[in-house]
């Protein structure tokens, strides 16, 4: 498929853009502690310029160091220090035709004391953010006022160094939002109170940029056409900011919407569907002459196309979506759309930030280490390497092996290629499960790959290939505890259950509430069933995702299900399950037609040993090593097949 609207050129302002896409500012965490740009910094820039975007909006950038830190390890535009190193981050992208806009950032109350020092953080108005806990100092008139020359400051150090423009946050709840927003100004001098009043700040910042870096140095401003809370901004009041804004002379508005009390609009989960706010942007384009770029949780391009071909925008912005797959828009100008490695909503990429880590992706574990994976060793030299397991894990080293010029057989003792993902993708709105495991199979089949589907791979069957490596990728099995009843025929397993291999009858015990736990709970209880979710935690859904654990339960509790947290199975019987709540120590029986176990996996051991005995370089990869996660199945294959070297 061409994507004739897509990778047609644009323009912003003055500013010729080579296609539509735009890869929108997305905090990395990865520049120093003094924000400055580092190696690592531009090499993740630079990968997704080589990759075909033709615009790059960098992830926040700093204006103020006393109050505006919003993560430990951000971009800054503070000093005139920070110039020659943003420069040649700069440059690194520009090299490949992609524009770079830096965004000018202050979290306002959107941040925690303990990255400014104590401090108490600051805002327009004395209102507690929900998410954050903390409750703001409201700024003071002049300091409104020093504020609005910090984020000139930022844009002619910008300027600077070389970037092709500038974009203002002032969306996501952050502190420019706060002051458009009623919920969040309470003023009462020129910065609050009427429309004009509450949008004084941006004015007074976008006539500022404008006359010290000059007219034609283009200005985007975000914004968040809806914030999604009570009392809030809504569509028709950002019709009228976005109308304003354009009466000041900026050259472009880049769309999205909520806040962090709102923060599953921000950064969806993978339930969600692409183009679902789509109405925001398409509202706002019909009101105004200037360029609209505009996210909507897009992961293929398929989806984007048909959002510019329908008029909701004239830029589509790509942000996970180029986290997952840096080479995004030249596969789709190639003809290889179906190879990108597709976002799947784990949200794990913004987890990892909130833990204080650089950022991280499941399906793309090269993502904030392209410096260390920079030069690939092709030192395979034709030589075979074996890959036992077909799942995650076992397709991404077998790419990367083939890359370094192995000769590579992926054994698979299923008919088809997937492994776990196979059985992932059977829970509710989980295509974006399914479309990344198609992403992977066409990898494999667009690469010289021998797979060998339909038997186990025996020992023998691999010392007939004289490999130089076996890699083993053979997963893991569910456990099954030693508890009394636990053979009987009422019992089944989440994973048979998901695959339809067994069907639960009448009401239905979930021992597990794990992810797949509850996925399987919620399929039972679409399916009629009474279900009662039984969990040894504390609380139900642990380590799952805060975000995804919300919007699950969300769907999960209108079937009014039990949920036993903090209980412990005791033993199983026909008729139900003896559990010991572990607060009292009491225990309770619970009456049930089947019980589900959904209590993890264990590593197949014994398939490992018997490679680990016959073979001398084995790397043992995946839910084979530990069970885990997708994000540890597809680290594990990438990084321990880029690093090997056979002795041979």
């Amino acid at each position: 498929m061409y994507y004739e609207h897509l990778l047609s050129p644009g323009s912003i302002g003055g500013l010729y853009l080579k296609n539509r896409v735009v890869m929108p500012a997305m905090g990395v965490n990865l520049a120093n502690t003094n924000g400055e740009a580092t190696e690592v910094i531009s090499r993740y820039y630079e990968e997704r310029a080589k990759g075909g975007v033709g615009l790059i909006i960098t992830e926040i950038a700093r204006i103020d160091e006393e109050y505006g830190v919003g993560t430990p390890n951000q971009l800054s535009v503070t000093e005139g220090r920070h110039i020659p190193h943003l420069e040649r981050m700069i440059s690194s992208i520009q090299k490949y035709g992609t524009k770079v806009f830096i965004q000018l950032h202050h979290p306002g109350r959107e941040t925690k004391s303990a990255l400014i020092g104590g401090k108490q953080i600051v805002a327009p108005s004395e209102v507690m953010c929900k998410v954050t806990g903390e409750m703001p100092r409201a700024l003071t008139t002049e300091e409104c006022e020093s504020l609005v020359k910090k984020f000139i400051k930022g844009a002619v150090i910008a300027k600077t160094a070389g970037a092709d423009g500038v974009e203002i946050h002032a969306a996501h709840g952050y502190l420019l939002n706060q002051f458009l927003s009623p919920y969040t100004n309470h003023r009462t001098d020129k910065y609050g109170g009427s429309f004009h009043n509450r949008i004084r700040i941006l004015s007074e910042i976008i006539t500022g940029i404008k006359y010290m870096c000059g007219t034609h140095f283009p200005v985007s401003v975000r914004l968040s056409a809806d914030e999604f809370v009570e009392g809030g901004l809504r569509l028709p009041d950002s019709v009228k900011i976005a109308r304003t804004l354009e009466s000041y002379g900026i050259d472009a508005l880049n769309i999205s919407s909520g806040i962090y009390e709102s923060a599953i609009t921000i950064i969806e989960p993978g339930s969600y569907a692409q183009g679902w706010k789509k109405h925001l942007a398409s509202e706002i384009r019909k009101n105004v002459k200037i360029p609209v770029i505009a996210v909507n949780n897009i992961k293929d391009p398929e989806t984007a196309e048909a959002l510019l071909e329908e008029g909701v925008c004239d830029f589509i912005g790509i942000a996970r979506g180029h986290l997952a797959d840096p080479y995004f828009v030249h596969k789709a100008s190639t003809g290889r759309s179906n190879e990108i490695r597709k976002c799947i909503g784990c949200l794990n990429c913004f987890a990892e930030l909130n833990q204080g880590r650089h950022i991280k992706c499941t399906v793309n574990g090269a993502l904030g280490r392209e410096v260390e994976f920079s030069s690939l060793e092709k030192n395979g030299g034709g030589k075979v390497a074996a890959v036992i397991g077909g799942g995650p894990a076992g397709m991404q080293a077998s790419l990367v092996l083939d890359k370094k010029g192995y000769q590579v057989v992926l054994f698979e003792e299923k008919d088809h290629l997937g492994g776990t993902l196979n059985v992932a993708y059977q829970a509710p709105l989980k295509d974006k499960v399914k479309a990344m495991n198609d992403g992977l199979i066409s990898e494999i089949e667009a690469s010289s790959v021998e797979v060998r589907l339909g038997k186990k791979a025996s020992v023998e069957d691999v010392k007939a290939l004289n490999p130089s490596c076996v890699f083993v990728a053979v997963g893991a099995s569910p456990s099954i505890p030693p508890i009394p009843g636990i053979d009987k025929d009422n019992v089944q397993k989440a994973e048979d259950v998901l695959l339809g291999k067994v069907k639960p009858v009448g009401r239905v015990l979930i021992i597990g509430s794990g992810l797949t736990g509850l996925e399987t709970a919620e399929v039972l209880a679409e399916k009629g069933h009474p279900v009662t979710v039984v969990e040894m935690q504390k609380e139900i859904g642990p380590g799952i995702n805060r975000t995804i654990l919300i919007d699950l339960m969300m769907r999960f509790k209108k079937f009014n299900p039990a949920l036993l947290p903090n209980h412990k199975l005791l033993s199983i019987s026909d008729q139900g399950v003896m559990l010991m709540n572990q607060r009292t120590s009491q225990g309770i029986f619970v009456e049930a037609d089947t019980i589900v176990l959904a209590l993890g996996v264990s590593p197949r051991r014994d398939q490992v040993a018997a490679f680990r005995q016959s073979f001398n370089n084995v790397r043992v990869i995946g839910d084979a090593n530990r069970g885990g996660r997708i994000q540890e199945a597809i680290k594990d294959g990438y990084q321990e097949a880029f690093a090997f070297t056979s002795m041979e």
